[in-house]
């Protein structure tokens, strides 16, 4: 029976290479997520609010925790690329656009930059299904040093 490997070690790993998880955000995944966080902001959690404030009105309803949507992020490194064995070091956020329920998300992840031990700089945005820009960023990660690392 043949192994199948879930990551990518730091010498597999090419500049320009990339990889995408696409995931529609829920109702259900901001209640989780406020669940988790503590984060009750009015913005993602009340209706009457965000139908009649001034701030409601101009994002015309609830909008997804930014964080959540950032954190499809996680996804890509942890899962893809590099893949499992992945370190996580650090990660910029740039919101560009507010992300609503039921909007579908793809994340993306590209290697920019090898660095020295093991460590890989990753371009990262998110994309809604418009093709719009929601979020953009860099990551830095530690990728696996060896296949063994990785099975």
């Amino acid at each position: 029976m043949a192994t199948v490997r879930k990551g990518f070690t730091y010498d597999e790993i090419n500049i320009g290479d990339f990889a995408e998880f696409t995931k529609t955000l829920t109702e259900s995944d901001v209640q989780a997520y406020t669940g988790i966080t503590g984060d009750f902001n009015a913005a993602h959690v009340d209706d009457v609010y965000m139908h009649e404030s001034p701030l409601g009105k101009k994002m015309q309803g609830r909008i997804v925790h930014g964080m959540l949507t950032a954190g499809l992020f996680s996804t890509v490194l942890g899962g893809f690329l590099p893949g499992k064995g992945t370190l996580y070091l650090s990660q910029t956020c740039i919101f560009k656009k507010p992300v609503k329920l039921g909007d579908t998300i793809t994340a993306r992840g590209e290697a920019v930059e090898k660095m020295e031990k093991n460590k890989i700089r990753m371009k990262m945005t998110g994309v809604n299904q418009r093709g719009e820009t929601v979020i953009e960023g860099e990551a830095l990660v530690t990728a696996a040093a060896n296949i063994k690392d990785t099975m």
